[in-house]
């Protein structure tokens, strides 16, 4: 077998034994609190992790573009929800094809004229479309309001003979902008609420909503546990990383994600490793919020702090002595593990320091 401090670099290593036990406390929390587990695949963007997760459980995946339903509908995902809103008519020609191949597919909704437009694509075909609408828990990006224009929107829906309501949800992404894990489990009980009383006022109105979903990897387990809700939707936390540990949402040991970097250059005052921005990116955290110190948690030398990225370099500060030398090979936890995924092609898989397989990045750089 092939040890991965072997490796040429850089080179993005992924802990199939970490990973395992990500998937297996999403699925267990899901069957504890009797809801759904519907991951976001943005993360991984992995036909294989994707296979993992249905196996250990997921009712279906999330994706944020068409162009990810589309790779994960060829390798056999057939339960997909585009968390996304969709009204350009070239889209709504993909959503169609996706249909015809027997996705069970669901859409973002917000707006009547997305509605409208849906509708209009769908007239000369023999498909309903399922349509979930995306309400605003605090992110303030995408999403009606809670309350009345849910229902609004739901009315909206019911008056479209191509479209099908088939769920509320919303993503607390804000959640990245919380300075204390108080303030996680504030909005996390907020995302919940803002989903369960929109469906309740659904309902009142004659309207049923048969799913009541949230995400947010900060949030699941808060948001997951509010009565009325029936699903959960984690993207990151099926890797974890540094922005994840400085929030307070998990421990170093459950990051299942890492570049193996190189030291290239060796300073009285600095470490120079190949891992910059083009491997690493720049995320120090989300919405305002800088959780984390340096550019990656660096496994076994917390006396260097990565300070600053060029294009191909990490530089590295030595805080205090180090006894890291020219060649030696280290492993990095990246700040935010979704870009990073997207900067490779594929994984080399381990166990206990063991090349054991290489997995595709099949969604690698889908943006439309």
């Amino acid at each position: 077998m092939t040890n991965i401090k072997t490796l040429d670099t850089p080179t993005l290593l992924l802990d199939r034994q970490k990973l395992l036990k990500n998937i297996s406390d999403i699925a267990s929390f899901a069957n504890e609190q009797g809801v759904s587990y519907r991951p976001h695949i943005k993360t991984h963007k992995s036909m294989k992790i994707a296979q993992l997760q249905v196996e250990a459980g997921a009712v279906g995946i999330t994706t944020a573009k068409i162009s990810e339903a589309e790779v994960m509908a060829t390798g056999g995902i057939k339960d997909i929800l585009i968390a996304y809103p969709i009204s350009n008519p070239d889209k709504i020609n993909r959503l169609i094809k996706l249909l015809q191949k027997g996705v069970r597919l669901k859409v973002s909704v917000d707006n009547p004229v997305s509605l409208s437009n849906l509708q209009r694509g769908l007239e000369h075909t023999p498909y309903t479309l399922e349509v979930w609408i995306k309400v605003n828990s605090g992110l303030n990006r995408c999403g009606v309001e809670p309350g009345e224009e849910a229902v609004l929107l739901a009315k909206s829906i019911m008056t479209h003979s191509k479209l099908r309501l088939g769920g509320i949800f919303t993503h607390a992404g804000h959640s990245y902008a919380a300075n204390t894990y108080e303030g996680i489990e504030n909005i996390g009980k907020q995302e919940g609420l803002a989903v369960v009383e929109s469906a309740r006022e659904c309902e009142q109105a004659g309207i049923p909503i048969p799913v009541r979903s949230v995400g947010s990897t900060p949030t699941f387990k808060i948001a997951g546990k509010v009565q009325g809700i029936t699903e959960i939707r984690p993207g990151n936390a099926v890797f974890f990383d540094a922005i994840q540990v400085g929030l307070g949402v998990t421990n170093i040991e459950n990051c299942a994600l890492t570049l193996l970097a190189s030291v290239v250059g060796i300073y009285n005052d600095r470490v120079i490793f190949d891992t910059g921005s083009k491997s690493l990116c720049l995320d120090k955290g989300a919405h305002g919020n800088q959780s984390v110190s340096g550019f990656g948690h660096i496994i076994g030398h917390p006396e260097v702090i990565i300070e600053r990225l060029s294009e191909e370099h990490g530089v590295g500060v030595i805080a205090q002595e180090t006894n890291l030398k020219l060649n030696d090979k280290v492993q990095i936890i990246p700040n935010h593990a979704c870009p990073v995924v997207n900067q490779f092609e594929e994984y080399v898989v381990h166990e206990n320091g063991q090349v054991i397989d290489v997995w595709k990045v099949d969604a690698r750089g889908m943006v439309k």
